[in-house]
């Protein structure tokens, strides 16, 4: 999250509150001086390259949340810090009706000028700051979607994209998009160019409604589990182009998700008009907190769904930070003015959630050892002239495979889905072809349980359950299931998910 240099808004302050998460920013070039331990008369820049260095010896990259929409300054009643005095028109998207107010496409009171060479200098300047002289592996650009309105419209032609394409050093990196504003029109998931990563907010949207039972959304859902190739492919971008999440900072924890109908953010002093009402979540039977056995184990059952499609999807999984171990804030889905144990990561909860950090562990393994779930290239989802299946293939629970009807049909909440590690198209970076298992997901998002045919045995003769999300343990780290041959039937509970793998035939790829 951000890092440079921020203050807390007036009100806030008021309020006896302050802006935790940091997207207030005053300095573009420097780092926020209360996160060091090191002194604060430029003590703060030394102390995060050595942080930096550590982390990459480690083997970790430093991609930064950085927010270059607005300012700390505020609305025209807002304070004089630093832009609005040196040139006011310069840094700020004035009003063309009354110069005394500001265009506001963030929601914060002001936007960036980036029609202005002055301000688009400062962006850049800033972001190769961080690159050549912090070492950071690259960005996040928060409410990036503003940083696209030359006029009033988002372009995806727009100078800033210009300048960061042909930059030797920032077209370099890592560049992540929030491909949103608060603007009109502002919502721009799948229309970034092809040097840019997104946050793909479809996927979250659809991954909730999935599992909350929502009808008709078996199309989109094998869309977004598939790499989302009706975003990026057109544009020539790859998988990874797609960032998925089910929650992030902003909105509620995995443990919340599961837990609360409606948000609750009292807290924050804005009578609870603050944070968004669209959270497609599902407190699975009461509101907050419950002593209700049956009501805790189906919650702790969607949280593993959650996180097993998340880590099976194509694309790039992002986890938010103590959804692993169950971290809460409460009902409280805005928790920005929250420091304190709202926002705070509350690691003793990690002895109590042992399972759940088991189970993202095992899952992340899963993920880590099977290139099979991150292909370089989308599906082609046709069968090889070889014969045998396609890389994918999409089959009803009587094994079947998909038809045109069986997608129409709006009730259905369960499908399963094959993906073949020994069809993977692409070589790995030296070339080498690259071979894997192959893998039947099998979802069922409805109450009752659904029993599934496995596939003929032309898409694997023998079958082991590896990931079950009905309960906590990991059938393959336990040893504890035979292995299943062709065509036979098995149970899925409601509303759970089952990863099954069949090894490599003999004298396939390795």
């Amino acid at each position: 999250m951000p890092v440079q240099q921020f203050v807390p808004e007036q009100a806030l302050v008021r309020r006896g509150l302050t802006n935790y998460w940091g997207y207030n920013t005053l300095g573009f070039l420097a780092p926020h001086n209360r996160y060091s331990s090191a002194g604060q008369l430029g003590e703060q820049v030394g102390e995060f390259k050595t942080m930096v260095k550590t982390l990459h010896d480690a083997g970790i990259e430093v991609i930064l949340d950085v927010v270059y929409n607005h300012t700390s300054e505020g609305n025209h009643l807002g304070p004089t810090l630093s832009f609005r005095g040196i040139d006011n028109t310069a840094y700020y998207r004035l009003d063309d009706g009354d110069k005394s107010r500001y265009v506001d496409y963030t929601g914060c009171g002001n936007s960036l000028n980036v029609r202005h060479p002055h301000a688009l200098q400062l962006i850049m300047d800033s972001l190769r700051y961080w690159v050549l002289e912090m070492h950071v592996d690259g960005f996040r650009f928060d409410l990036a979607s503003a940083l696209a309105r030359e006029l009033h419209d988002v372009d995806r032609l727009s100078t800033f994209f210009d300048l960061v394409q042909q930059d030797p050093v920032v077209s370099q990196v890592k560049l992540i998009a929030e491909p949103w504003d608060v603007g009109e029109g502002g919502y721009q998931v799948g229309n970034f160019p092809p040097l840019w990563t997104e946050w793909n907010g479809k996927y979250r949207d659809t991954a909730r409604d999935f599992w909350h039972g929502r009808p008709g959304t078996l199309p989109e859902f094998a869309s977004r589990l598939s790499g989302s190739s009706d975003l990026y492919e057109t544009s020539g971008r790859r998988p990874v182009a797609s960032v998925n999440f089910v929650t992030c900072h902003d909105g509620f924890t995995l443990h919340d998700l599961v837990s609360f109908n409606r948000k609750h953010n009292e807290a924050n002093g804005e009578d609870n008009r603050d944070g968004t009402d669209d959270n497609r979540s599902w407190n699975c039977g009461t509101e907050g907190p419950a002593d209700d056995p049956g009501i805790n184990e189906l919650r702790a059952r969607q949280a593993r769904n959650f996180l097993a499609t998340l880590f099976c999807a194509q694309g790039v999984p992002m986890l938010l930070a103590g959804d692993e171990m169950g971290r809460t804030q409460a009902g409280n889905n805005n928790a920005y003015c929250q420091d304190n144990e709202v926002s705070w990561v509350d690691w003793s909860r990690a002895a109590s959630e042992r399972d759940l950090t088991d189970f993202t562990r095992a899952l992340s393994a899963l993920r880590r050892e099977h290139p099979v779930f991150r292909r370089r290239r989308f599906f082609l989802g046709h069968p090889p002239t070889s014969g045998g299946p396609g890389d994918i293939v999409w089959l009803t629970p009587a094994g079947g495979e998909m038809t045109e009807n069986d997608w129409r049909a709006g009730d259905a909440k369960s499908l399963g889905v094959f993906l073949n590690g020994e069809a993977i198209s692409e070589p790995d970076p030296r070339g080498e072809r690259i071979g894997d298992a192959r893998f039947l997901l099998l979802f069922n998002a409805q109450a009752d349980p659904v029993r599934f045919t496995l596939p003929e045995a032309g898409f694997g003769p023998e079958w082991e359950i590896i990931i079950d999300t009905a309960g906590p343990r990991i059938p393959a780290i336990h040893g504890e299931l035979p292995a299943l041959p062709a065509k036979t039937e098995v149970e899925l509970a409601g509303r759970s998910m089952i990863v099954l793998c069949c090894q490599p035939t003999p004298g396939g790829p390795p």
